[in-house]
């Protein structure tokens, strides 16, 4: 955990940067409210459009960029690579996934296409057969003889009663780099127009998107700069007959036009490379000029709120790492399960209530067997393996009142709260039984284990390391009677 005097100086070089931030916009806001019409064009150019150009960058990484990282990731997903390998068995693992996908990163679908069956599963499960005849299927097939890794397009999706959506087609490679198919997720237009909307409403400038042709690929729900709209030309509209016949496609910088009825623009066009999209932001010179003043205290009221949101959200990222940090240090990194330390606070409060409540108490000492075997026969990464999969027995054979943590090593420690000897031992035999039948798999390959198990209650004045230590002499002598067993040191009940 961090100490305090570390905290204290994350602080304050948290503060010392937003205030520094806040001076710097103040400052420049102030520079260009006396300057001269000049240097206000000038600022315009150079600064302000850039600026709103690199804001509405920063937005776009966020609500369409990610998207593409997202598919990017399922591409390289372990679990999706080899659950294709393996012959796409169980389809409602991969309908579980893709829902995962699409609720956890908010997408308005998910899906994944075999090349080996042409297969298309999505969320809600299999759609469709993709086939390379039917234009709706076009975009596999091209996407399969791409050089690059992915494509973005906008289509029907036949998922959603073909609504309009951003599709991010990523290919899928398997490990010697073949393509077995194809990953993605969508947007639904309509959400994208809005986002557009909100920055147009929140920067007051006009905002749209474009291939490298020029053809408009994303506006707002009123159109573009000049009323143009999505699928149509820059040159469709006479008011960039001026620009056009200097920069016939869109080219990165700030540059200045007329429009038909004299009024000069300011363009600011900058490449998005993850898109392979050009980023347009255009302003009326006059309505600069008009409004310097009211842009002033925009500015200023820009830079208190971004401050305070900043704020905000570094406080929040702080009080996040501490929560983290704090979590780490009660949990198990392999399995998840609470550590040692933890399983100390828990059994500490837990023996204290069943002392008070003179309600029964029972420990179980879980021990792998022959572990050490399965490491050197087939690696440590199969032991982490085993160790995470059996934690999932583990928690599935027990209540939400008892204690579970991980020992060390393949031991394993559980508390049965309110549980009688004989119930105990059901328990035990319960997660013994289930051991033995379960096959556990590393790498396709099968692994089969047994457990040794421990068991010993809570008596009359016990200290939790009595009750530890009883457990462990139950469990010598499973081990010593052959493995595979529960042995109890539970006065009232038998060894098993």
């Amino acid at each position: 955990m961090p100490s305090p005097s570390a905290l204290f100086s994350q602080r304050s070089l948290i503060f010392t940067l937003l205030l520094l931030l806040a001076s710097g916009f103040l400052a420049t806001s102030l520079l260009s409210y006396y300057a001269s019409r000049g240097a206000i064009r000038d600022g315009i150019v150079n600064t302000e459009l850039p600026l709103t150009s690199d804001t509405v960058y920063s937005e776009i990484q966020k609500d369409l960029i990610r998207p593409v990282q997202i598919s990017a990731m399922m591409a390289q997903n372990t679990f999706l690579r080899d659950w294709v390998l393996a012959g796409e068995q169980n389809p409602e693992r991969i309908t579980r996934y893709l829902g995962e996908v699409m609720d956890t990163q908010n997408t308005c679908t998910s899906f994944f296409v075999s090349d080996r069956t042409l297969t298309y599963y999505q969320a809600k499960g299999v759609l469709k057969q993709v086939k390379p005849d039917a234009w709706r299927d076009a975009w596999y097939f091209r996407l399969r003889n791409l050089q690059q890794p992915y494509e973005i397009n906008v289509d029907l999706d036949m998922a959603n009663q073909d609504k309009l959506t951003v599709f991010i087609n990523h290919q899928m490679l398997d490990y010697q780099q073949r393509f077995i198919g194809a990953v993605g997720v969508g947007l639904s237009v309509e959400s994208v127009v809005r986002l557009i909307d909100d920055y147009q409403r929140r920067y007051q400038r006009a905002v749209l998107f474009t291939d490298s042709q020029g053809k408009i690929v994303l506006t707002g729900t009123g159109g573009g700069p000049h009323g143009l709209r999505a699928g149509q030309q820059l040159a469709d509209s006479d008011q960039w007959q001026d620009l056009l016949s200097r920069l016939p496609t869109p080219t990165a910088g700030s540059h200045e036009y007329k429009d038909n009825e004299g009024h000069a623009h300011f363009l600011n066009v900058r490449l998005l490379p993850e898109l392979d999209w050009y980023l347009l932001v255009d302003k009326r010179e006059t309505e600069a000029l008009d409004r310097i003043r009211q842009s002033l205290y925009l500015n200023l009221a820009i830079c208190t709120m971004i401050t305070l949101v900043v704020l905000s959200l570094l406080g929040a990222m702080v009080r996040r790492h501490q929560a983290n940090a704090e979590a780490l240090a009660t949990l198990d990194s392999l399995t998840g399960l609470p550590n040692r330390r933890s399983f100390d606070l828990l059994a500490g409060q837990a023996l204290i209530e069943a002392q008070r409540d003179s309600a029964p108490l029972v420990a179980l000492l879980i021990d792998l067997d022959h572990f050490k075997a399965l490491n050197d026969t087939y690696g440590h990464l199969a032991g982490d393996e085993v160790l995470r999969q059996f934690a999932n027995v583990l928690q599935g054979s027990l209540r939400q009142s008892d204690i579970l943590c991980r020992w060390g090593g393949e031991e394993f420690i559980v508390l049965l709260r309110e549980t009688e000897g004989r119930q105990a031992i059901e328990v035990a035999e319960k997660i013994r039984r289930r051991t033995e039948q379960l096959i556990f798999s590393y790498a396709d390959q099968p692994l089969r284990l047994t457990v040794s198990i421990g068991l010993s209650g809570l008596q009359r004045g016990d200290s939790l390391h009595a009750l530890l230590t009883r457990a462990d002499h139950a469990l010598y002598r499973a081990k010593q009677g052959g493995r595979n067993r529960v042995c109890s040191e539970t006065p009232g009940t038998e060894h098993v």
